[in-house]
């Protein structure tokens, strides 16, 4: 494997995880439950039935965590911080326990040479909220704001980086249209709400941290090339509309201060209340983080056509697309396409579309392969390695055609809760044993480590 390109001077390396992913501990030190706790309670709902009660541990493995990122000698850590751990019911009095666990991870990150970038709100929403309308209601969005305050009026003072949301696309379709995520709603178009009133917390969120002083502020969206299936005009107009639902209903409203036209008559405000809102949507951001995984491939649905295993999730009948496998030599263990040209690509079309596009953090990139301990106790993920190399080499190409790219956090420093898929899958460049918690550094943790040292930094 030849040398990487060099990439910019000051180009950040950093690696990415989520609260209910790691930390575990979710019924102790006065945390409320979450709607991931609820979901992963409902038969069916996680593949083998599992949790994040306990997840990788972190919350009490923090201080030999860090010690591990220290290693790896990123640049930044994303984190998330859980919501439901600071104000257990999402709104009134504040858990000190909460906060002060955040206080020694931020210390100890700082104390090794890292950068903390927390993330706000990482899916995991409080139930009590939930119960109270979840993301359906405008209401959890000035909660968040009023969260907001609570942490940056805590860590303020060391942390410099923040995002406000994670994946608002994600929690939206997945949670709200669909029923694969928390909390499982399956409401089709009638989610659009629940998309609004995400960006409108981003909206709160950036607010207060402006308030308070905060110096670089941004938000982590998730991006992918929409490809149709055929150039036929059903199969454009579907992976039209499935590119607007999927990625500017998120993006323009923030970087352009609009919606998608012909996803407006679906928003239900009036022309003053939708004017206002987004005039606080789209207030400027220091950074955008873009995660990326794969494309995706797209076609009007066929009439007597069996979708069943096609796509990712469950497709409600009556949308007006279809999703495909995307066509690929290679793929990860999780089935996901394995495309680094499209990160290339999906990175220029957003220089493209939006003119005051501004830097740009690769803020989730990563592969789940399911290589564990071999006979010599070592995790050698060589597949890994391959897909971080060719990946970094799109981002290289992106800079080169002129997209300010700032850095790149890996998804993910450990294996962890996936989510609906529960375990199985493996993302980390940390092996870890879920029956005895040890932590084994694969090939991919040292590969990237060597990767970080050969790049010129200004940290």
């Amino acid at each position: 494997m030849t040398a990487l390109p060099i990439l910019p001077a000051g180009f950040r390396f950093g690696a990415s995880t989520a609260s209910y992913q790691i930390e575990g501990a979710v019924d102790e030190d006065g945390r409320g439950p979450s709607i991931w706790d609820t979901f992963t309670r409902e038969p069916g709902r996680i593949r083998n039935g599992d949790t994040g009660d306990v997840a990788i541990d972190h919350y009490h493995r923090v201080e030999g965590d860090l010690d591990l990122l220290a290693e790896l000698g990123i640049h930044d850590y994303r984190f998330s911080i859980a919501w439901s751990r600071i104000l257990p019911q999402g709104t009134g009095a504040v858990e000190p326990r909460g906060l002060a666990f955040y206080d020694r991870l931020v210390d100890g990150l700082l104390a090794r040479g890292i950068r903390p970038v927390p993330t706000l709100y990482h899916w995991d929403l409080p139930q009590a909220l939930e119960d109270r309308g979840g993301w359906l209601s405008r209401d959890t969005a000035e909660a968040l704001g009023d969260y907001v305050g609570v942490v940056v009026e805590r860590l303020g003072d060391r942390v410099r980086d923040w995002i406000t949301l994670n994946e608002m696309s994600v929690q939206t379709l997945y949670g709200y249209a669909l029923t694969d995520h928390a909390p499982g709603r399956g409401l089709g178009f009638g989610a659009l709400p629940a998309a609004h009133h995400q960006l409108l917390a981003h909206g709160h969120a950036v607010a207060r941290l402006r308030e308070a002083g905060a110096e670089r502020v941004g938000v982590a969206q998730q991006h992918f090339p929409v490809v149709p299936a055929s150039e036929s005009m059903d199969d454009l107009v579907a992976a039209g509309t499935f590119q607007a639902i999927t990625n500017w209903l998120f993006a323009d409203p923030i970087l352009a201060g609009r919606y998608p036209e012909e996803l407006r008559p679906l928003i239900p405000l009036d022309d003053a209340q939708l004017a206002a809102d987004l005039e606080l949507i789209s207030a400027p951001l220091d950074f955008y983080g873009v995660n990326y995984y794969e494309p995706m491939l797209v076609e009007a649905p066929r009439e007597g056509t069996d979708y069943a295993g096609a796509a990712e999730v469950d497709l409600p009948e009556g949308l007006p697309f279809a999703l495909l496998p995307y066509p690929s030599e290679e793929r990860t263990d999780f089935g996901w396409a394995i495309a680094p040209g499209q990160l290339t690509a999906i990175l220029r079309e957003l220089r493209e579309r939006y003119p005051n596009l501004p830097p740009v953090v690769i803020t989730e990139g990563g592969a789940s392969f399911h290589d564990g301990p071999g006979p010599d106790g070592a995790v050698h993920d060589a597949r890994r390695i391959a897909y971080l190399d060719a990946h970094l080499r799109a981002v290289a190409d992106a800079v080169a055609a002129g997209v300010d790219v700032r850095g790149y956090y890996t998804w993910s420093a450990f294996d962890n809760f996936e989510w609906a898929a529960g375990n199985d899958e493996r993302f980390g460049l940390v092996y870890v044993d879920y029956a005895t918690q040890e932590r084994i550094r694969k090939d991919s943790f040292a590969w990237y480590r060597d990767v970080i040292t050969a790049q010129p930094s200004d940290r």
